[in-house]
């Protein structure tokens, strides 16, 4: 079996009927925008081509950034069958018709295998022997981060290589030699420079979605001349590229939950900003300041606790937009606390002491005698009871007693853990001096 045709070999210029990108595609990586760490003439990828050679590879990436071209033109320099194939509608056993045509036909075939993040862990197995045997190239395309929802067997047989959004210049470059190709034809299409670049701009870095916009112009009147306030008015704007389960949900969250760590208040209310007008959920937004709150606030400031909590319930009663203000004055509120996370490592220590010492007994002192029975065993014998004394200290031991005393909760200098760590040294300092029978020490500080 010969090389395999392009798409842009078996479509004629003018018919209509096939989407201007696919169209328009680059046919050489010199005429490829964007991406120029692969098409830089000096870039591992454009060595490969030259050479007519191809891997298997996963282009882990946002919409409309060339995962398609750049597998089209890897095959085409290899001269090997291109196949494509989508995870959303294929499953394993069109997969393996692929396989069956390329062993009979006796030549390794590109399976460019769109949306690959969407195969099980079955179905990628079956993927594993034929990329293993030079059956086939395997070239996946995926908006998801690989390392979720691609299992090790396949990524260890494959190179991930990371594609970025398009630059607005980038998607300026394209949609100006698509309008050349649309200039091409009987039509008087023309179109203004800046309306070029409001297209660019509004994309995203979404080529494919930039020339969907241009070729809807060009098919409500191809007659005309499009100035910027007309493409405005034809077009709608495109729609933040966000998916409340995949990786720009959690890059968001990530982005704030960091900028408030880090006390950039301003920061901290863009990212949160971005979140609602991406579509996120506020009662989602709401839940994790609560837990950024604890984790990060903790006691610096006991307070940022029940700011978050307000700004929950303030949101559950007024709703979307008026409710959404007290997301944003909790965000700058705990931008701008104290901040420690003694609490929250304190937890993480106690939590792991306690799976290493689960068998270890509660202290005979520390135990409840409800009953004469438990009395007579000795539970509750020799316990100090605090209210006995002045100051409410006593010294005795409240851990197992193969634990000793450990440290768990560790108070920084900062905001109300400050007074929290002078009240503990002042709690250290009476309790040593009580050897046996209680003494009375200095006043306790405020």
């Amino acid at each position: 079996m010969g090389k395999q045709a392009s798409l842009l070999d078996s479509v004629a210029a003018a018919d209509v009927s096939v989407p201007l990108a696919y169209r328009i595609r680059p046919s050489s990586l010199q005429d490829v925008a964007g991406q120029s760490d692969l098409t830089g003439d000096d870039s591992w990828f454009a060595t490969m081509v030259k050479e007519k050679r191809c891997c298997s590879c996963i282009f882990w990436g946002p919409p409309g950034v060339g995962k398609t071209t750049l597998a089209t033109l890897m095959a085409d320099a290899a001269g090997i069958p291109f196949v494509q194939l989508s995870a959303v509608s294929a499953g394993k056993a069109e997969v393996q018709d692929v396989i069956r045509r390329a062993r009979s036909a006796g030549q390794t075939w590109l399976l460019f295998l769109d949306e690959i993040h969407r195969f099980n862990k079955a179905q990628q197995d079956v993927l594993l022997p034929c990329i293993e045997d030079g059956t086939l190239v395997l070239v996946g395309a995926t908006t998801e981060n690989p390392s979720f929802s691609l299992n090790n067997a396949l990524l260890s047989r494959c190179r991930v290589i990371v594609l970025k959004p398009l630059q607005a210049t980038d998607v300026a470059t394209i949609l100006a030699r698509a309008c050349r190709y649309l200039g091409n034809d009987t039509s008087n299409f023309t179109i203004d420079d800046d309306a070029l670049g409001w297209l660019a701009e509004n994309s995203d870095g979404d080529a494919r979605y930039a020339l969907n916009a241009l070729e809807s112009l060009y098919q409500a009147d191809p007659l005309r001349h499009w100035s910027l306030a007309a493409v405005q008015q034809q077009s709608l704007r495109r729609a933040a590229r966000y998916d409340r389960d995949g990786d720009a949900h959690y890059d968001l969250i990530s982005a704030l939950h960091k900028c408030i760590r880090d006390s950039d208040a301003d920061a901290a209310v863009y990212w949160l900003a971005r979140m609602l007008e991406a579509g996120e959920q506020p009662l989602y937004i709401a839940r994790r300041l609560i837990r950024m709150a604890t984790e990060d606030i903790g006691l610096a400031d006991p307070k940022a606790l029940n700011i978050t909590l307000d700004a929950h319930r303030m949101y559950e009663i007024l709703g979307s937009p008026e409710g959404e203000q007290g997301l944003f004055e909790a965000a700058i509120y705990l931008a701008l606390s104290a901040k420690s996370n003694a609490a929250y490592m304190a937890e993480k220590e106690a939590r792991k002491l306690a799976g290493q010492t689960r068998a270890a007994e509660v202290p005979m002192h520390l135990r409840n005698a409800p009953t004469k029975l438990m009395q007579k065993l000795g539970h509750g014998a020799g316990y100090q009871y605090a209210h006995n004394d002045d100051h409410a200290v006593v010294n005795q031991q409240h851990f197992p007693a193969e634990l000793g005393k450990p440290t768990l909760y560790r108070p920084v200098a900062r905001g109300f853990e400050r007074t929290l760590r002078e009240r503990m040294d002042w709690l250290a300092s009476m309790r040593a001096g009580k050897q046996g029978e209680q003494k009375k020490g200095g006043g306790e500080p405020v």
